[in-house]
């Protein structure tokens, strides 16, 4: 019995045993795959922070990304009637590989099969170079060929074949035997690029701009006014893409697996100018001052009366680094202010007759020998001669603005505004004279108006002289625009360039005409400064030059002088530094375009008055106007019966 049951109690015995053996196992496995990750984790810290390949092994398998700007194509800017005024276009440059297949070549086993492939090579060239000397005139097949004989046994991978090509050349170039092969087989490298092109070469060049990179002047030149290519940049370029690229063994190949960002081409602007008007302006211009030497400039521009767009903008300059030739490098218009001179009498009586003080041009003032009464102004020599020549010591309005009086306007101003001066500065800054305002082009400057007070910049002169023009200065743009309000019968809209921004033809963003103020005089009084505008042109300082223009012009004259060092008129020699302005609109009785156009000479012993050349140019202008714009036909037609 004994034996039994220590019999029965041995395998209850071995199965704690067995159990131990298999958790040891599991353990010593368990402890294995701890360790096993444990080491895999450090070399993966290894690798990660502390590890890095051999340079040459990681360039041989790992292909390498090269970012690259994927350029928009900048929009156009095109005129009113759609002609294009600065367009981008894309152009090319041919390089060569030299050295294509040439390894290739160099690792056969068969030594004559080697040189069999590179003499066929070779022979390609030679028909390559002679495709080129028949695509690109004035070209040597023998030079192409010696090029890239020379370059394969120099080992040039970037021979400049030819640049500067159209797309049709450059597709005639790629069918040429050996490039036709690609790149790899062929070495053929094509590089486009988008340059910008102004159909109209230099005409309009200030107001259209530059665009840096591709105008061919210098950053002084283009510094302070780059024109609408520089005022609207944003819109023009649009937004430039990327994309990455990397190396295969076909060459660089778009990498799928990194970002990419499509390029937003730009947008286009249609501008209000006229090309045609552009063109006849500036022609009328050089005409008038190309052979004058002491002229540093001058300029005019067109301004169609019920919206304000501006239709022709030229700006003259004397080059000394073009041959002294007159060139489209000072904005004039919007970026010089100088004092008016006549042109700003009209303000003078534009004030007298919108508060009342005067309701006829007919009424008198006494010619006091040309002497303003409580001042220290300078005798008026164009009285004394109308007292001799009239027997009379009275001059009616009409008359004084006719010979430009510089006594009947100074008295206007000071007779009636001396006791409350304030009130007269205040009339100017209503008519637009005495702020600036937003304007399409960079560099509008403000006029400068003396502050009655501030003594410093004021006397008892000082009111007597801005009545006729002096002590205010003002850009020929505000004076265009004062003008075209009186011809809108008192309503003065903001000059403009930019009618419309496009994109693919669609109008994105309309801008067109837009008000500075809703009437700065009646349309009684409108039709009386008419009326007195009208007299200057027919009887008046403008009468020569306007004789026999085909429509009615209404218009005044104005010459004042720049200063020189020290704030003198006149300089050590007796010379004088002339502005001389002309400003109207027409046709007088139904007005559609106001026009100004101002000469700046050096210093001179010459006379350049308003009523001369610039009146002369503007003439021209009114002329082709009349003769080409189909709303002028039928008064010419009635004019004409």
């Amino acid at each position: 019995m004994a034996d039994e049951s220590n019999n029965n109690r041995l395998p209850q015995q071995s199965t704690p045993r067995k159990r131990d053996r298999i958790g040891t196992v599991l353990y010593s496995f368990y402890l294995v795959l701890l360790l096993l990750a444990v080491a895999i984790v450090v070399k993966l810290v290894y690798y990660q922070a502390f590890w890095k390949p051999d340079e040459k092994i990681a360039e041989a398998l790992t292909p390498s990304n090269v970012k690259r700007t994927i350029e928009p194509v900048r929009g156009n800017i095109i005129d009113c009637n759609g002609r294009l005024l600065a367009i981008s276009y894309p152009i090319y440059e041919i390089r060569m590989d030299c050295t294509v297949r040439k390894t290739e070549f160099a690792q056969m086993k068969n030594r004559e099969k080697a040189q069999m492939k590179e003499a066929e090579w070779l022979g390609k060239a030679r028909e390559l170079s002679d495709g080129l000397a028949k695509v690109l005139p004035g070209t040597d097949a023998d030079r192409f060929y010696s090029q890239i004989k020379n370059g394969r046994a120099s080992g040039r991978k970037y021979l400049l074949i030819a640049k500067g090509l159209d797309r049709k050349t450059m597709l005639r170039i790629k069918e040429l035997p050996l490039f036709r092969e690609g790149t790899n087989r062929g070495g053929l490298i094509v590089i486009q690029k988008n340059v910008r092109k102004y159909p109209y070469g230099r005409l309009a060049r200030r107001t259209i701009g530059f665009v840096r990179d591709n105008s061919g002047l210098s950053e002084e030149e283009i510094k302070g006014n780059p024109g609408l290519e520089g005022r609207f940049d944003a819109i023009l370029h649009g937004k430039d893409g990327r994309e990455f690229l990397k190396k295969t063994d076909a060459g660089l190949i778009r990498n799928y697996d990194s970002a990419y960002v499509r390029a937003v081409d730009g947008q286009d602007l249609r501008t209000t100018l006229n090309i045609d008007y552009q063109d006849v302006a500036d022609r009328a211009l050089h005409e008038q001052i190309d052979t004058l030497t002491d002229v540093e400039g001058a300029c005019l521009a067109l301004m169609e009366v019920k919206t304000g767009a501006i239709r022709a903008m030229v700006n003259l300059t004397r080059d000394p680094n073009r041959g002294n030739r007159f060139e489209e490098i000072t904005n004039y218009i919007i970026g010089r202010r100088c004092e008016p001179g006549s042109v700003f009498k009209t303000v003078t009586l534009l004030s007298v007759l919108s508060d009342g003080i005067y309701r006829s041009l007919d009424e008198t003032l006494p010619t006091n020998h040309g002497i303003v009464k409580n001042t220290k102004m300078r005798q008026d020599v164009h009285i004394l001669d109308w007292e001799h020549e009239h027997g009379t010591r009275e001059i009616s309005i009409l008359d004084g603005f006719k010979i430009s009086s510089n006594y009947v306007f100074g008295t206007l101003a000071v007779q009636n505004y001396a006791s409350d001066p304030k009130h007269y500065v205040e009339k100017i800054y209503s008519y637009g004279l005495g702020d600036s305002f937003d304007f399409d082009l960079e560099g509008l400057l403000t006029p400068s108006i003396p502050n009655p007070s501030n003594k410093a910049v004021w006397s008892n002169t000082t009111l007597g002289t801005m009545g006729f023009g002096y002590s205010t200065e003002e850009t020929p743009l505000h004076i265009l625009t004062f003008y075209n309000a009186i011809a809108n019968k008192g309503r003065m809209v903001k000059p403009y360039l930019v009618e419309d921004i496009e994109k693919a033809g669609a109008i994105s963003d309309h801008r067109g005409p837009s008000v500075l103020n809703a009437s700065i005089c009646t349309r009684a009084v409108a039709d009386t400064m008419t009326r007195a505008l009208l007299s200057v042109t027919e009887d008046g300082t403008a009468r020569l030059s306007m004789r026999g223009v085909r429509c009615k012009v209404a218009g005044k004259t104005g010459t004042s002088f720049g200063t020189f060092p020290g704030g003198g008129y006149t300089d050590a020699s007796g010379r004088r530094m002339y502005r001389g302005t002309f400003v109207g609109y027409f046709p007088a009785e139904d007005p559609k375009y106001t026009a100004i156009s101002v000469i700046y000479s050096n210093p001179t012993r010459k006379s350049y008055q308003g009523g001369g050349i610039p009146a002369r140019a503007i003439r021209k202008l009114v002329d082709y106007i009349c003769i080409n714009d189909p709303d002028f036909r039928p008064r010419l037609e009635t004019k004409e019966k």
